[in-house]
């Protein structure tokens, strides 16, 4: 298989188009929604069920107690789901899931990870699929929103300790935002060949004639907010390889479309939200050159590989060719979403490394909902730290100073990832019983158990595939990593917002570094590669890289 430029260049530029065309409509829609004083009748009826009074601005403590007590309901209920399976609606006949895969695979789905150590058309019915994966998918994403929209109040408030009002944002974020955009999406990936049913779907093979029965089902509504939620599970164990779930080239298009479209709006509205679109058109800019490099990088590796004499073609969805491939890769990866149509594992050695380097920067280009925003909005915020130790002055960021406690909080949440990708990366490979799960020989076998851990600690959730973790040692290590990978940064970010909506807005000067335009939009991705490169650099190097000079 070799890389089609054309092809490649094509649906780049009709991705830009189209995805400049909804940025602003997009983002608008998202800063009315989260800003509007009316709250619709549906909305009413829950607050009414739950007692919660949508009135209520709450104190970041609060809103995080919120969060944290939601997402705590809610693994229970997913985990607690999966162990009665048999007595869900339409379980198909399927029995309890194995416990440390349904609580790996709990932890996965509410910390918006979507990591799967089981194949979904062979371990859950149609009811486990909808009732607890397809609803989480809708709420682990419109918890990321209420988070960003948080930390946006916290910058733009002045002499309050309140964010907000945690159930007001989680339900405006699941029912304007992500419910209606599924249901469009749901409509147009049926009409490219998406299968949406309520059973299995009869082939005859090529070769003998036999017929063969592939399992079917809701495939397309829950495809839709796997992409758009930036989640990534899918409903069968290929994923959006499989032909159910991705059946053209058109589909695969729509579907890289889906996983960018609300990532890269957030920035409109967080311009719109801070009262100076400026700022929001600087973060799209830095978003925007690391995806397109990235995915011009992630080609140049495939085809590379392919041009060494070595080839590729085990892996690669041959439906739809390299080119797709790199564009899909890319776009999954620089989000959460972690959804593949090619196997990773088959990726050549630069370009899996490249995957896990776009994963290692924090997932900022775009990233996924709301958490590429909200990283991209911390590391602003060392890069005006920098800057103005510089220059000399207090650095200030939207108008509020940044001091020694609200730097500890941004060094705490840059640290959280990395301890974790680096220390369940170290221990794996130093126990045996643990590395024996990744039975690759050489670099490739560290490269996979780096990937692991790289993937649950950015909750992205895609994986090299020869690594097996459902046993509970590997499965416990993992979940524990999405957890504290996914909570921890969220807990940090709403203290962060605290602490800066307690202060007043100082006035600009003519010597306040400008957050905004061409020069700090390098300052911000150069201190992004730079974090990275040095914290990640080593492991890089005895992983995919040794693995690439070896071929």
């Amino acid at each position: 298989m070799e890389l089609d430029v054309f092809s490649l260049v094509t649906q780049l530029v009709v991705l830009v188009v189209v995805l400049a065309a909804v940025h602003q409509p997009l983002g608008r829609y998202l800063a009315a929604s989260f800003t509007s004083h009316k709250h619709l009748a549906v909305e009413r009826g829950l607050y009414k069920l739950a007692g919660v009074d949508p009135q209520a601005d709450q104190h970041w403590k609060v809103y995080l107690r919120s969060l944290l007590a939601f997402s705590l309901v809610s693994l229970a209920a997913v985990f607690g789901g999966q162990l009665l399976q048999q007595y869900l609606p339409f379980s198909q006949g399927m029995g309890a899931v194995d416990p440390w895969v349904a609580m790996n695979t709990a932890v996965s789905f509410v910390a918006n990870t979507n990591w799967q150590t089981y194949v979904p058309e062979t371990t859950l019915g149609f009811g486990a699929q909808m009732l607890l994966l397809a609803v989480q998918n809708f709420l682990s994403a419109a918890v990321g929103l209420a988070v960003v929209v948080a930390f946006i109040r916290g910058l733009t408030r002045a002499q309050t300790h309140n964010v907000g009002n945690f159930w007001v944002d989680l339900a405006r974020g699941t029912l304007r935002v992500l419910l209606p955009l599924a249901v469009i999406a749901a409509v147009v990936l049926i009409i490219t060949g998406v299968i949406q049913n309520w059973g299995g779907t009869g082939i005859h093979t090529l070769v003998t004639g036999a017929e063969q029965t592939i399992p079917g089902g809701p495939v397309a509504s829950q495809e839709a907010i796997k992409l758009l939620g930036t989640n990534g599970g899918g409903y069968f164990n290929a994923n959006s390889a499989h032909p159910f779930e991705n059946p053209t080239a058109f589909s695969s298009l729509f579907e890289v479309f889906l996983i960018l479209v609300i990532p890269f709006s957030l920035p409109a509205m967080y311009g719109r939200l801070v009262g100076d679109k400026r700022q929001g058109f600087t973060v799209l800019t830095v978003m925007v050159a690391f995806w397109l490099a990235s995915t011009a990088l992630m080609a140049w590796a495939i085809a590379a590989f392919n041009g060494s004499g070595t080839g590729v073609g085990e892996g690669f969805e041959q439906r739809l060719g390299v080119a797709p491939s790199a564009l899909f890769a890319a776009a999954t990866i620089l989000t959460s979403t972690g959804a593949v149509n090619v196997a990773h594992d088959s990726l050549p050695p630069l370009a899996g490394g490249l995957a896990m380097l776009n994963m290692m920067l924090g997932e900022i280009a775009p990233g996924g909902v709301g958490s590429g925003l909200y990283g991209l909005l911390v590391l602003a915020i060392v890069a005006v730290f920098i800057g103005g130790l510089m220059v000399g002055r207090t650095p200030e960021f939207l108008g509020k100073k940044i001091g020694a406690p609200q730097m500890k909080l941004v060094a705490l949440y840059i640290l959280v990832t990395p301890t974790l990708v680096l220390l369940g990366t170290a221990i794996t490979v130093s126990v045996p019983a643990l590395a024996a799960n990744a039975p690759a020989e050489g670099p490739h076998g560290f490269s996979e158990i780096l990937y692991a851990f790289t993937s649950a600690a950015n909750n992205n959730g895609s994986a090299f595939g020869g690594i097996t973790s459902s046993g509970p040692p590997l499965a416990t290590m993992l979940a524990l990593a999405m957890l504290i990978g996914r909570f921890l940064p969220m807990a940090l970010v709403l203290a962060l917002a605290g602490s800066l909506a307690t202060q007043r807005r100082v006035p600009a000067t003519p010597g306040t570094l400008a957050t905004h335009g061409p020069l700090f939009a390098v300052l911000l991705g150069g201190i992004s590669l730079i974090l990275t490169a040095l914290t990640y650099f080593p492991a890089l190097a005895l992983g995919p890289a040794a693995e690439g000079l070896l071929k």
